[in-house]
């Protein structure tokens, strides 16, 4: 970092490779990135200034390799890079803040939501469990199971999605 009154140094490109990857590994660990995907994703932090022999071993594999190879290569180039990979658990409180946001800025609607198994996320913060407590099993459920009409419970779940993505962040970040 500069001296007072002067601008911050940018990051170098392997700190932000490494940044990168570490937001991967968390992706990866609530199954937001397929296996088959991590060969060019390897490539990438390569090309971000990263450099390990099982980054550079799996940026070289095809997207129709092993899965279980592609997995044991990815946390083995993970290890050597220094980065952990995160809690499950944790990776998947990341995961509901992502959609959270991708619901506020409006990527997604709140039907979408009902789509996965997000309801069954163990939270730990009120604004985690406010937010996950409308999210349905299914979207034909939101008057049965929460008592809500679409239009009331759109509203109540965007109002709990902007408490989360507001909240302080949790654990280390992903």
């Amino acid at each position: 970092m500069g001296a007072a009154g002067t601008t911050p140094e940018p990051k170098t490109p392997t700190q932000s490779g490494l940044a990168s990857l570490g937001e991967v590994a968390c992706r990866y660990q609530a199954d937001e990135i397929y296996p088959e995907d991590l060969p060019m994703i390897a490539a990438e932090a390569l090309a971000a200034g990263l450099d390990t022999p099982t980054l550079c071993e799996l940026a070289g594999w095809s997207r129709n390799a092993d899965v279980r190879d592609i997995r044991n290569a990815f946390e083995q180039a993970l290890s050597e890079s220094g980065i952990e990979l995160p809690d499950p658990g944790l990776a998947r409180r990341h995961a509901l803040r992502r959609l959270a946001a991708r619901l506020v800025d409006g990527e997604i609607a709140p039907a979408d939501l009902a789509t996965d198994d997000w309801w069954e996320t163990e939270v730990e913060t009120a604004e985690e469990r406010s937010f996950v407590l409308l999210i349905p099993q299914c979207e034909c459920c939101i008057e049965y199971t929460l008592g809500l009409d679409q239009r009331t419970w759109a509203a109540e779940l965007r109002i709990a999605a902007l408490a989360l993505t507001s909240s302080p962040p949790i654990g280390p970040g992903c």
